[in-house]
């Protein structure tokens, strides 16, 4: 499998989720080994951020790249979206300082990728692959991996509401369950934790357009769910881009239980500090089936305000 870039270079702009304030991107093609390549720009000039397990500097309501005084918030839908369409290289030049959180989902920049179009490089692509399982658990959370030849997630969340309770669901990632069963799953929250959230200054682009919000009973949005189990879908989602900051992108069978964005950096993080015990770098065709055993455990409350 040789490694991509897109064709052409696409551009959008929307809300900011931290700051409430429009915020622009431009995703253009990169050579082949480029990987991904965060460019932001502000009063100060012009600097490069390249994502890694070590720049995770925020993990509060989304994902945040950063180094020395230099951050780039909410990019885990964007790096998922990479991930699931296969794309290896390009650079992405931030205005604002952080990634538009659109509708909440990864929708957008599927079909804002898909229409730069996907353009294949002449160099295999490089991946990291587990050798051997490795679990990482603190408490009730826990993530467990095993070796897989793919990307496959076993994930179960359990809140006590009564509009989300226990929804479970295995994934296997390709660009086509990407696009069609997680991609569209939007980010989630409750009201009264969004609104307290609001009141001191955080979250000031969460919305009804860009989350799903839920009250005592159910979900406050008009238009209702996209999925029954969209909240399950969404931990998924993010879960991939969480990932999708690895220097490589990584083979394995995923069990996820109590996770969200701290904990899913905090075991990549041990992973990759580990990697001599437990990765190996490979080239796409070098990979050998593994059979992944079924999961049997489940995620329990303790998740993010907003997911």
């Amino acid at each position: 499998m040789q490694q991509t870039t897109i064709q052409k270079t696409v551009k959008c702009s929307g809300i900011g989720l931290h700051s409430g304030r429009r915020v622009e991107l431009a995703i253009r093609p990169a050579d082949v080994d480029t990987g991904i390549v965060f460019v932001l720009h502000d009063d100060n000039g012009t600097r490069f951020l390249t994502p890694n397990p070590n720049n995770v500097v925020g993990t509060g309501l989304a994902t945040t790249l950063g180094q020395g005084n230099d951050t780039i918030g909410t990019v885990e839908h964007l790096m998922a979206t990479l991930r699931g369409l296969n794309i290896d290289n390009v650079q992405i030049d931030v205005s604002g300082g952080e990634v538009p959180i659109m509708d909440g989902s990864a929708a957008s920049f599927v079909f804002l990728l898909k229409s730069a179009g996907i353009r294949k490089l002449g160099k295999p692509r490089r991946m990291f692959m587990l050798t051997k399982s490795f679990e990482y658990r603190d408490g009730e959370k826990s993530i467990k991996a095993r070796p897989y030849d793919g990307f496959r997630v076993d994930y179960t969340i359990e809140f006590d509401h009564p509009r989300i309770g226990t929804q479970t669901m295995r994934f296997e990632l390709t660009p086509e369950s990407f696009s069609a069963e997680v991609a569209k799953a939007r980010t989630f929250g409750f009201l009264r934790d969004v609104e307290y959230l609001q009141k001191n200054g955080l979250a000031l682009g969460g919305s009804l357009d860009n989350a799903v919000v839920l009250d005592e009973y159910g979900v406050v949005n008009g238009e209702g769910l996209r999925f029954e189990d969209e909240f399950v879908r969404h931990k998924i989602l993010d879960f991939i881009g969480d990932m999708s900051v690895s220097p490589l992108p990584l083979m394995g069978h995923f069990e996820v239980r109590c996770s969200g964005h701290a904990f899913n950096n905090a075991f990549l993080r041990e992973l990759t500090e580990n990697g001599a015990q437990y990765l190996r770098t490979v080239e796409a065709e070098e990979a050998v089936p593994v059979q992944a055993a079924a999961c049997q455990e489940q995620d329990v409350a303790g998740m993010p305000v907003l997911a």
